[in-house]
């Protein structure tokens, strides 16, 4: 059987964990020149981070479905937080842990964005505090890969991996897969899914392709150069993914959050109370 990402949250700290989101204000190498202007295809113009809210404020000011809790992550979720100045980024991973009830770290980036210098680091700060590091993956179709500009090779990915376990034993390392990207079949989403777990990824996120306004894939869905998934085909691959993947593999999310005012479409993604239903579901028959 599976584990759910708040069963495993809970046994480490003995207690339901929340995510704070935090807006480092990074960039990205497909965003500053480095590798590109544009980002990727699907990516926003906040950088996936639509719920975030300036790193000044995230740490106090709290949101309401918060009240009465203790016990939280801060989630530097947006662009590449490993990237840049890492002087800076030091300086703002640990002002996130100084505030009250703040017990780890989550930092969202790119294989390609993770030096010995930062491993170092993390692999300092995870003696005392949890770390997680999320890595878009998003795809093992190198054609794929590039069709969404993501700037690196799958052997960049798998080196990623091995390296963070090597250097920072002690950090929890989640892939982030997208299913329904433009021109991909079943067996290419469950190669996906497979690559993950065969680099040794200790958690996994898993969501369905969104498309949001402003975007590059906005506009090759407005010309009609592709179909997003519909709930029911989403569904029949989550299960198989699950199938193969182990049960030590934390599952973080089956899911995603759309923003409702810029998601064009999958508009079924919106019902986030039928949408965890049926992920719950899936863990349990898992």
């Amino acid at each position: 059987m599976h584990t759910w990402v708040s069963d495993y949250y809970k046994n480490i700290f003995g207690t339901k964990v929340y995510k704070l989101t935090f807006d480092a204000g990074c960039t990205c190498p497909t965003r500053d020149g480095t590798k590109g202007t544009r980002g990727c295809i699907f990516c926003s113009q906040s950088g996936s981070g639509e719920f975030t809210v300036p790193f000044d404020e995230a740490g106090t000011r709290l949101p309401a479905r918060f009240k009465g809790a203790d016990t939280f992550i801060a989630y530097f979720q947006n662009f590449t937080n490993t990237y840049g100045d890492l002087e800076g980024l030091k300086a703002k991973w640990h002002k996130a842990l100084s505030y009250e009830g703040i017990k780890g770290l989550a930092l969202g980036t790119r294989p390609d964005c993770l030096g010995d210098d930062v491993l170092e680091e993390l692999d300092k700060i995870s003696r005392e505090h949890f770390v997680q590091l999320e890595l878009g993956f998003q795809t093992s179709n190198e054609a794929s890969a590039t069709y969404i500009r993501r700037g690196f090779s799958n052997d960049v990915y798998f080196d990623a991996v091995a390296r963070i376990h090597k250097m920072a034993p002690a950090v929890h390392v989640v892939t982030h897969v997208i299913f329904g990207l433009p021109g991909e079949t079943e067996e290419d989403m469950m190669k996906s899914v497979r690559a993950a777990v065969e680099a040794g990824t200790d958690g996994i996120k898993i969501m369905c392709l969104y498309v949001l306004k402003d975007t590059d894939l906005a506009l090759e869905y407005e010309q009609k150069q592709f179909e997003v998934l519909g709930m029911e085909d989403y569904f029949a691959l989550l299960k198989k993914a699950l199938a193969i993947i182990p049960p030590g593999v934390i599952i973080h999310r089956l899911t995603g959050d759309p923003p409702k005012a810029t998601l064009i479409a999958p508009t079924w993604t919106t019902d986030k109370k039928r949408m965890m239903d049926r992920v719950k579901k899936l863990v349990q028959e898992s």
